[in-house]
């Protein structure tokens, strides 16, 4: 059935660019929360182009994590469209869309959602796994993606016996696995100390910059977002500015133009 082929293109969108990676447009969503409508997007557009990281800001109840669960297809929009490279989120079936983030959206969340009975070169493989790929091509891409977010020393272990930040990157490593064409990253360092927080948001620079992935993070740190190319801020489900980063050594800057934007 065509709903089982994520890379069918159906309802695509209108051809804006060959690097445009996500489009999404006025989009909105509503929730019901002891009978009243709980209103979290209010008619939202951003894209995001290739070979580009962007952070999301907003303090919480903004819809800064709505708004990633949407670009994800973890979430469907009360209204409007959500389009990565030109596929229709919210036309697909929920087995398309299941297939279509498990090939081509890598996910990172706050709390790593690694499986603690399996080893770091495992979790990583695991999207592969599901997909039934071969089994050693898909170990020996794992064991280069460990390399990649240096943890090639900890192939063997398990979560339990790595610290908070190798977790992960460990959980990077296994969002890229299928070579995604988007990266969402959800509050990554939420959990990490200064020191393990910055290696992360290191790493999520380098593989930008470095390796042309298109990243999408969500943070309220302005010290995290100071790695994106630009910064997006959210107040009561609304977009109310953006900023173009300037690297870590105007992060007072950032800050005051942060706090000016939500205020």
């Amino acid at each position: 059935m065509a709903d089982d082929h994520p890379n069918a293109r159906a309802n695509e969108a209108p051809d804006d660019g060959a690097n445009c990676v996500v489009d999404a447009r006025n989009v909105g969503k509503v929730y019901q929360a002891s009978g009243e409508s709980v209103h979290a997007l209010r008619g939202v557009s951003l894209t995001v182009q290739r070979g580009k990281f962007v952070a999301i800001m907003g303090a919480s109840g903004s819809g800064k994590t709505t708004l990633l669960h949407l670009l994800g297809g973890l979430d469907q929009p009360s209204s409007g469209q959500v389009f990565v490279e030109g596929d229709d989120l919210s036309s697909m079936g929920d087995r398309r869309r299941t297939l279509f983030r498990r090939r081509r959206i890598g996910i990172v969340f706050q709390g790593y959602n690694l499986l603690p009975t399996l080893t770091a070169l495992e979790n990583v493989a695991l999207p592969a796994t599901l997909d039934s790929s071969n089994r050693a091509e898909s170990t020996e891409r794992a064991r280069a993606l460990l390399d990649r977010v240096d943890l090639a020393h900890r192939v063997n272990h398990r979560p339990q016996a790595m610290s908070g930040g190798e977790q992960q990157r460990v959980a990077i490593a296994r969002a890229l696995m299928n070579d995604p064409v988007l990266l969402l990253a959800d509050e990554p360092t939420g959990n990490l100390d200064t020191s393990h927080a910055k290696s992360i948001w290191e790493l999520l620079s380098s593989l930008v910059h470095e390796s042309g992935c298109t990243v999408v993070a969500v943070t309220h740190e302005v010290d995290g977002a100071s790695f994106a190319d630009r910064i997006v801020v959210l107040k009561d489900g609304l977009i109310v500015g953006e900023m173009e980063s300037s690297g870590e050594e105007h992060v007072q800057s950032l800050a005051t133009r942060y706090r000016e934007l939500v205020s």
